[in-house]
């Protein structure tokens, strides 16, 4: 929120207080706490009629530094509130050296001067990283008397800001200004499914504003050389995430909000829905199925959407008996064909819904102030809303859905959830303002904690469209209602590298696009993209995703990624896996693997896929495509091709082929069986060396598929001339020495020591 006219005025009824100077500073063995006046005390009349901020600092873990500013501090504090590992802690240690006093956790300190102006440094690595100075913290009232705290950190020149969650805006966020406030707006504005109130910059930190609610961020857009954020409250609480690089802020930014649950391998192929308000019922279904089974297409996942239910009367989690008779029946019959199964659901209930009467009797819809259940009639007619901070109603929504799972169903698609009222009263009392985000979680939340018990770990996903900070332990999430044309698909890349760049392992999005009905050329580009995402999903709104809609050769290149999907998969289970214990995406920005490159840091057209697969999309009719090699010798999978950066390409690739490079020195698993996403991979693994320079050594690790671990580890060293590979794996295995054509060496049995020539 803009409180300032220009830089030397404020707007028309705002009035601001910033901390001065430090008046005192009660100090202990591991945090302190500043009082600051609003403005300079030479006398002592000055401490009269005049605030006095109160400002704690302390560190919940190794890196991370927090502040809470605090003007009255007897107001209601009424939840909810972000569940923070390690919250209670006190890691850091304090040290005073006359006026100065340091709060150090690990590399990252605290300084501030007592007998100085108001400025708190935060400093790592013998530099400021950020500061907050003289408009850095204090509060504004506004023309309506509401009242604003305020923070200000200071970018640095050349300084790049990220993440702020799923945002389809520029992927640099300087110069923008952000509301965390969820919304249902599509791919196309400046509105997010996923507000994350979590940033980071190319400067070797990360900023977390520890408010559920709405936070409004002026990312150097009312001053253009700090980042601004408030909320309207009495207290504002942000943790400053140290790295230095952007993998470990997600580390730590992750170690202390939540890492993501590992998905299921069989999630990781490709998924085909009945589309949103499409005709369809089970022959329908069957005739989707065989017609990708008649054309060589591998499906793990079906899913119903909205109109398996009967119309208006969603969700009360019933079959529509007219379409589906035999709903147990249809299930069995397409798990008997190696099917998982999602469904769509959201947390509303539509007035004619028998659902509806219960849950009002019961008392598990969302009241207004008066004690009528709040209703509207956007989406469905006299919708009410389950309030899952009612434990009771939690088991009784969760208790719909364990029927669903009895009859065969895997997983849910957990739509909805940001269009939250705050003219409310909810059942534990939660501030409205503080719910309108956090609701997402507790509805994702409840759905995933009934899949885990259901289930049990590692089987339980999502595929979830709402979340805020802590959403990503609920995995996996979609970014949502785009349009079907290529800068539609760029915008929802741009959503998918923000989102993980705040903190979420696993994204997905609607190959082909959501509203409209795609051009072939859309489709085939789009079919790429999405097999080369973390999780790949067919969808759309009015028209169907069969790859056969959009002409023979969407069907080939279907088929084609696919498969190679398949193949690729224990190297990316073993990216889900890093997800898993250390936060960093599946999907990653290029500054996540090139921090020290500056043009990695402005890219948001292409990424890496896990460690070692750089993708660039084609975003174009003519298959032309422009993008950035880092440096070294790099090497298309597709067509053998070696490309050696650091340079810009311009290339023009047929619906077969795009730019999917290798890294240099690296060694990509591929497993034997192409038909399907989870297959015993260390059995026949083809292990594909690429670029592999004199002194490089590479760990191959080939994961299990049923959780975290791993079945086999392939060492591979090269000396000189000679490549050599020690594994403990007693399966046969393959290596192949460069692009799709390279040399081919089987091993019949494995646990051994073997050496070769290097040729490429």
């Amino acid at each position: 929120m803009k409180f300032t006219d220009g830089y030397w005025l404020m707007r028309p009824g705002c009035t601001a207080r910033y901390a001065t100077e430090i008046a005192d500073a009660r100090v202990d063995d591991h945090r302190m706490t500043l009082y600051a006046p609003v403005e300079h005390v030479s006398r002592r009349g000055q401490t009269l009629n005049s605030p006095l901020l109160t400002v704690e600092c302390w560190s919940p873990a190794e890196g991370v530094i927090g502040v809470r500013t605090t003007h009255h501090a007897g107001s209601a504090r009424r939840g909810p509130e972000f569940a923070l590992r390690g919250a209670g802690a006190d890691v850091g240690k304090m040290r005073r050296d006359g006026a100065v006093l340091e709060l150090s956790s690990g590399e990252l300190t605290l300084r501030v001067d007592t007998e100085q102006p108001w400025r708190l440094e935060f400093i790592a690595g013998g530099r400021v990283l950020t500061s907050a100075g003289e408009r850095g913290t204090g509060f504004v009232t506004d023309a309506d008397d509401r009242h604003h705290m305020v923070n200000q950190l200071a970018l640095g020149v050349g300084e790049l800001v990220y993440g702020l969650g799923e945002r389809f805006t520029p992927f640099i966020k300087n110069g923008q200004v952000v509301d965390i406030w969820q919304a249902d707006g599509g791919t196309s504005s400046e509105q997010a499914y996923k507000n994350i109130p979590f940033h980071l910059t190319n400067r070797g930190y990360g900023v977390f504003v520890n408010h559920p609610g709405k936070v409004g961020y002026e990312v150097g857009s009312e001053a253009v050389g700090q980042v601004q954020f408030s909320v309207e409250d009495q207290s504002l609480e942000y943790f400053v995430v140290y790295g230095p690089t952007p993998k470990q802020i997600l580390e730590r930014y992750t170690a202390l909000t939540g890492r993501p649950a590992l998905p299921p391998a069989w999630a990781l192929g490709l998924w085909l829905t009945t589309s949103f308000t499409t005709e369809y019922d089970e022959d329908t279904v069957q005739g989707f199925i065989d017609g990708m089974a008649e054309r060589g297409i591998p499906l793990s996942v079906f899913h119903f959407d909205c109109f398996w239910m009967r119309a208006y009367q969603w969700c009360d989690f019933a079959w529509d008996a007219e379409t589906f008779p035999d709903p147990a029946g249809m299930l069995a019959r397409l798990k008997d064909r190696g099917l998982r199964i999602s469904a769509w659901i959201n947390p509303y209930i539509a007035q004619k819904s028998e659902l509806f009467e219960e849950g009002m009797r019961e008392g598990h819809l969302v009241r207004r102030r008066d004690g009528s259940v709040w209703q509207w009639d956007l989406w469905q007619p006299g919708m009410a809303l389950v309030d899952f901070t009612n434990p009771a109603a939690r088991d009784w929504y969760t208790g719909k859905l364990r029927t669903l799972l009895a009859q065969g169903v895997d997983c849910f698609k957990t739509d909805f959830g940001e269009r939250i009222p705050t003219d409310v009263v909810w059942h534990d009392g939660s501030d409205p303002e503080r719910m309108h985000n956090y609701y997402s979680h507790l509805y994702n939340q409840a759905v995933f904690d009934l899949l885990r018990e259901e289930r049990g770990e590692g089987e339980a996903m999502l595929f979830a469209r709402s979340a805020t900070a802590g959403g990503q332990q609920y995995p996996v999430h979609w970014g949502g209602d785009c349009d079907s044309h290529f800068g539609a698909m760029a915008e929802s890349l741009r959503g998918g590298l923000s989102l993980g760049l705040s903190g979420f392992g696993f994204w997905s999005h609607d190959i082909g696009g959501f509203e409209g009905t795609p051009t072939s050329a859309v489709f085939k580009r789009w079919v790429q993209f999405g097999l080369l995402s973390s999780h790949s999903r067919l969808h759309g709104s009015k028209s169907y995703r069969v790859p056969w809609d959009y002409g023979e050769e969407a069907v080939e290149v279907t088929r084609e990624f696919t498969l190679l999907k398949h193949r690729l998969a224990p190297y990316l289970q073993r990216a889900a896996q890093q997800a898993h214990t250390s936060g960093v995406p599946v999907m990653r920005a290029m500054l996540l693997e090139f921090p020290d490159d500056p043009t990695a840091a402005l890219l948001d057209r292409q990424y890496m896929l896990g460690d070692d697969l750089l993708v660039a999309p084609v975003f174009t009719d003519d298959g032309t495509v422009e993008y950035y090699v880092p440096e070294g010798t790099w090497t298309n999978i597709l067509t053998g091709a070696q490309l050696t950066g650091p340079r810009w390409v311009r290339e023009q690739h047929g619906f077969h082929t795009l730019p999917l490079l290798a890294r240099p020195d690296s060694v990509i698993p591929f497993a034997a069986d192409d038909r399907r996403p989870v297959s015993a991979w260390v059995d026949g693994v083809e292990l594909r060396v690429h670029a592999f320079a004199d002194g490089a050594r590479r760990t191959v690790v080939i994961p299990r598929t049923d959780g975290p671990g791993e079945t086999a580890r392939f060492d591979v060293h090269r000396e000189g001339d000679h490549l050599r590979v020690t594994t403990d794996s007693p399966h046969p295995w393959r290596l192949r020495i460069g692009g799709p054509e390279g040399t081919v060496h089987s091993i019949t049995a494995g646990r051994a020591t073997t050496e070769w020539r290097y040729e490429e």
